[in-house]
């Protein structure tokens, strides 16, 4: 999350936070109610129907149309990690993949017409960094019109014609996937492989024209009042089954930046154990993850195998010679030993691997 909101800033968008229930009539407005409520978990509080949010769009219709709006303010760019609940039949649930509650790293732009394929464009080059950080190649399918829709049909002609052309401008290879689209607009969905080869729609790009038609959503021209055009996007889409996909993918060989267990430090001995605990207490004030294994009943190189077996990324061997030279002696859980570094070497090495996002840190120390 950390990395995609580091994106976000630098993209211009900015985070909100929207309730998780909402009375049933806005559900009714923008919708979700009639295309939607049985996906939806419903309860009722003083004799009014409420429901969990199952996506955070009509929210954000509410945010923009809170004051009015100028055409100098387009686009505006919302983006939120708010819970979602959706009541999936208990027989499509599966793991992380596949959950009732989850998280989005939801947003959506508010722009003009004009703005459209510059928004479209920047939308898919986000998403073209993201799954290369990660080292994903992706595919990219043009889902259109289905069969229950809202609107008329020359408006979602209009938008699917707008999509196929930012695709064919974005140069990547893409495919049609007819009667697809979202009941509210066409969509851009992004698949992507798992270690078994399994396809994964994680991403989705979404044109609306409907719900600032539904919400009455207005902004300034200049020289009248005209309507906002919304943008769905999700890069990770669902959180939970990202960090699923990625589980699986890296095989529990998580890359340094995104490791759970990124160093440990092995003393050779007890009368080390005291320098260990320091090294590791450096390294995790400089914000990175790192514990020392002061066991008394193992050896250093079973501790250096188990730590190598935990797919911890470094592993830190200190002894007298690294305690006198305020160091520690360097190797990967795939057993490359780099040598003797300073406390402040490793922990500025680590700053530039953080940064970088390499998915081969081990290798290159």
């Amino acid at each position: 999350m950390n990395f995609i909101k580091a994106e976000y800033w630098e993209r211009g968008f900015q985070e909100v936070i929207t309730p998780n229930i909402y009375n049933s009539k806005l559900w009714e407005m923008s919708g979700h109610w009639q295309h939607y409520s049985e996906h939806m978990f419903s309860f009722e509080v003083e004799k009014e129907r409420f429901a969990l949010k199952p996506m955070n769009c009509p929210g954000h219709c509410l945010m923009f149309d809170h004051r009015p709006r100028s055409w100098r303010e387009l686009p505006i760019r919302m983006a939120d990690f708010g819970v979602l609940h959706r009541n999936e039949l208990s027989g499509a649930l599966s793991g992380l993949t596949r959950v009732r509650r989850f998280q989005q790293d939801d947003g959506h732009i508010f722009c003009t017409q004009d703005q459209i394929k510059e928004e479209i464009r920047g939308c898919l080059n986000f998403l073209k960094k993201v799954y290369a950080t990660f080292g994903y190649s992706f595919t990219l399918f043009l889902s259109t019109r289905p069969d229950k829709y809202l609107g008329e049909v020359h408006v979602w002609e209009d938008a699917e014609k707008q999509l196929e052309e930012s695709l064919d401008a974005f140069g990547w290879p893409w495919k049609l996937n007819p009667g697809d689209g979202a009941f509210y607009g066409p969509k851009i969905d992004i698949t992507i492989m798992d270690a078994l080869k399994r396809p994964h729609q994680c991403a989705t790009i979404q044109l609306d024209f409907q719900l600032p038609e539904r919400f009455n959503l207005q902004y300034d021209s200049g020289e009248e009042k005209k309507r906002p055009v919304i943008i769905h996007r999700a890069i990770l889409g669902s959180v939970e089954r990202m960090i699923a996909i990625l589980t699986e993918s890296y095989g529990g060989k998580w890359p340094f930046w995104l490791s759970p267990r990124q160093s440990i430090v092995v003393p050779v001995g007890p009368q080390f154990d005291e320098y260990a605990q320091t090294v590791a207490k450096q390294v995790h004030d400089a914000g990175f993850l790192c514990e020392a294994d002061l066991d008394l009943g193992t050896t250093m190189n079973k501790k250096i195998r188990n730590a190598q077996l935990a797919q911890y990324n470094f592993i830190f061997v200190v002894g007298e010679k690294e305690k006198t030279n305020h160091s520690a002696n360097v190797r990967t859980r795939d057993n490359k030993v780099h040598g003797e570094y300073s406390i402040p070497d490793i922990i500025n090495k680590f700053s530039v691997m953080t940064q970088e996002k390499s998915l081969h840190s081990e290798e290159n120390f």
